[in-house]
């Protein structure tokens, strides 16, 4: 096994891998409590409950998925990156496909299952690389960062800091609701944690907070901690039924849309995080991905897996990057931290404390992370700030990640082509302008 995973070759051992795998584990274990509550859209109280996802089904699906994918990554690419459903993709599936164009969420899983053989054709085809290639940077830095506000603003909104307002929209809360004070004091709690550079601060805020709500008889204290393994079968198989049953509501021009939001969404992130965390492990050779190939290989199948199961669409994950910082260097790290989220499945009882108020920080502090990449774009360029500024803001301002995306890519050649740097534009770019307009035109 050590030779396998090259442990001599990286300057790595056993212990180190574990300890690893471990800190990954505990910076992306809120994803266990956050995806159920987003994908089950526990924070919309007016839909009906038959149109929910089961959360304990959603909860076996989230553990599954993340060990499997983590597995792929760490046994096929070597890497020691781990995955599990991905941030700003479940909220997508949740508030845009399923709440407001009304696809249910079966058919939604399909969606994530056509984008992820999509990722598997494109990867091993050698097409994905150049699609992403020819997104400019700048396009890509605002995805993320315009997804950044957008799971912001609905922690905030689940923790109540922001409400409806039938004059402006939006405004502030009530400041002296008990979850609202207890959502700010675990955001308080966790960015001491983040900025005194904690390992896994955000779960750790999770878990203050969580006491804390318990104490305060804000939060139900939970009767056990190791119980049954809740039944998968409300998803289970889902994305594949739902094709058999209702082939009509599937090949649509709605569910294409879906399809390639779920695909565009995932390229961006899935290559910033195997690059970021691969430089930060020193593995970058030549300024080229090993394996790269494998890495996208593993990610797409955990895609594909993820939905079967079901669950959002399935991801490389940056929070891998504390894992790196606590020695990892190896694929054994991904295994490492997919056992532990096989072990997760025993403490479903524990979700009963996991409540908005205390995910709402986390929402908020991821939201922050992605908008770092803001100050890679070079906004002193008009023909490039109004494309990133459109697909920034359109996001959270029409509760759309696919309407930022459209916005952006619409603008960009637009803006490009009158300022005289039309040759600078890849013919790729084009088409996905048509695309998007096409979206605009017959979709909304």
């Amino acid at each position: 096994m050590r030779k396998y995973f090259m442990f001599d070759e990286l300057g790595t051992n056993y212990r180190r891998e574990f300890i690893g795998g471990l800190t990954t584990f505990l910076s992306m274990a809120y994803i266990l409590v956050v995806n159920p509550l987003v994908l089950s859209l526990s924070s919309v109280e007016d839909f009906p409950d038959a149109m929910r996802m089961d959360k304990g089904a959603v909860f076996v699906a989230t553990a599954l998925s993340a060990a499997i994918g983590s597995l792929f990554m760490g046994i096929i690419a070597k890497y020691p990156i781990a995955l599990a459903p991905g941030m700003g993709l479940n909220a997508f599936f949740a508030f845009t496909v399923v709440l407001t164009m009304g696809i249910p969420w079966q058919n939604a899983l399909t969606g994530v299952m056509f984008s992820g053989l999509m990722f598997i054709i494109l990867t091993l085809s050698g097409i994905r690389e150049k699609i992403i290639n020819a997104i400019p940077e700048e396009l890509k830095y605002a995805v993320s960062a315009g997804i950044g506000l957008f799971i912001t603003f609905i922690g905030c909104r689940n923790a109540g800091i922001i409400v409806n307002h039938d004059s402006t929209l939006v405004t502030l809360g009530d400041f002296s609701n008990g979850n609202t004070l207890l959502a700010i004091f675990g955001l308080f709690v966790t960015v001491i944690l983040m900025v005194r550079k904690v390992n896994a601060a955000v779960f750790i805020g999770m878990v203050i907070t969580a006491v804390v709500g318990m104490f305060a008889s804000l939060i139900d204290t939970p009767r056990q901690i190791v119980g049954e393994i809740p039944s998968i079968a409300p998803t289970f198989g889902a994305s594949i039924e739902a094709i058999v049953r209702h082939p009509e509501q599937i090949f649509t021009l709605d569910m294409l849309a879906v399809a390639l939001t779920f695909l565009f969404v995932d390229f961006f992130d899935t290559a910033g995080t195997l690059v970021a965390v691969a430089n930060q492990a020193g593995l970058l050779k030549n300024n080229q991905l090993p394996r790269a190939g494998r890495a996208l290989f593993a990610d797409a199948l955990a895609t594909v897996s993820g939905s079967i199961l079901g669950t959002s669409t399935v991801t490389s994950y940056i929070e891998s990057s504390a894992g790196v910082a606590a020695g990892a260097r190896s694929g054994f790290a991904a295994v490492v931290t997919a056992a532990l989220f096989l072990l997760s499945l025993f403490f479903y009882p524990l979700l009963s404390v996991i409540t908005e108020p205390v995910t709402a920080p986390a929402l908020i502090i991821v939201g922050v992370l992605m908008v770092s990449s803001l100050n890679k774009i070079d906004w002193g360029r008009f023909e490039i700030s109004v494309p990133a500024f459109l697909t920034l803001t359109a996001m959270p301002l029409s509760n759309s990640i696919a309407n930022g995306i459209a916005a952006g890519f619409i603008f960009y050649p637009i803006t490009m082509i009158l300022a005289g740097r039309r040759k600078e534009i890849h013919p790729i770019m084009y088409g996905m302008a048509v695309i998007f307009l096409l979206y605009f035109i017959f979709l909304r």
